[in-house]
């Protein structure tokens, strides 16, 4: 829709980057003063900031890569793209391998520092899908409804076609989802519940959400990759929700009994 925002010369700004681009810095910003107030080391977060951004790059590449085959087989180049062909799922993944070996490397928590970046990862990602709309990707299918959306000048999505505004009920979404992380962080004891809980809601709102999409990308029988992803990273939040609610007690020499 405005995928263009301005030029300067040779450098034009594009709405979608610079979505992101604000995502990311307000997100760490917040992770950084929550790190301060659990007096965690803001040099080693800003590290891990980086290596998970740089995980999430790579992932996000490479599953495209997989998922969109033909279009990378016919033009390889698009490895290199750094403004097209990235998948969340992917980046996701990418950041979580990257961050906990991160952190094993360097004797760190992984779930003490990771779970910091976990509401700030919502809050980005709602800025992110704003990017999507503005650009014209993981545009939805046709609609007669009031809300349809129709494009006008975009290279990506169809033109003159009032469409579903999945970007919009996406970025809606992760900013409740943000919110709701923020709250339980203010409240949660345990390690391992933030990261449990945003992957339970948002591999359920990712799920749900595929449905009412209608742009290009891979499908296995009839759900696409990011459904069965989401059917994964589900189960992997509800076991992590589980070993992180357990109880461990642990008994005295004098019988007495503890409970953590």
């Amino acid at each position: 829709m405005y995928n263009d925002l301005f030029t300067i010369g040779s450098f034009t700004v594009h709405s979608y980057g610079l979505m992101i681009a604000v995502g990311l810095l307000s997100g760490y910003l917040i992770a950084e003063k929550r790190a301060q107030k659990k007096h965690l080391n803001t040099d080693e977060l800003l590290n891990l900031f980086f290596v998970c951004m740089l995980g999430c790059a790579i992932g996000g590449k490479l599953l495209y890569c997989i998922v969109e085959y033909e279009t990378f087989s016919k033009n390889p180049a698009l490895l290199f793209d750094l403004e097209n062909g990235f998948v969340i799922y992917g980046g996701l993944i990418g950041a979580l391998f990257a961050g906990y070996k991160y952190c094993r490397f360097k004797g760190l928590s992984f779930l003490k520092y990771f779970e910091i970046f976990v509401p700030s990862l919502a809050w980005a990602q709602g800025f992110g899908r704003i990017g999507c709309f503005l650009a014209g990707c993981c545009y939805g299918k046709p609609t007669d409804a009031w809300y349809g959306i129709a494009f006008t000048h975009s290279n990506i999505a169809p033109n003159n076609i009032p469409l579903i505004p999945t970007q919009l009920i996406s970025s809606v979404f992760d900013f409740i989802l943000a919110g709701l992380l923020f709250y339980i962080a203010s409240k949660k004891k345990k390690d391992g519940i933030l990261l449990s809980v945003y992957l339970i809601l948002y591999s359920i709102g990712r799920f749900m959400i595929e449905f009412l999409r209608n742009d290009e990308r891979g499908f296995i029988a009839f759900l696409s990759t990011s459904q069965l992803i989401s059917i994964f990273t589900l189960l992997l939040g509800i076991y992590l929700y589980y070993k992180s609610t357990q109880k461990v007690i642990i008994k005295h020499d004098r019988g007495n009994e503890y409970e953590f």
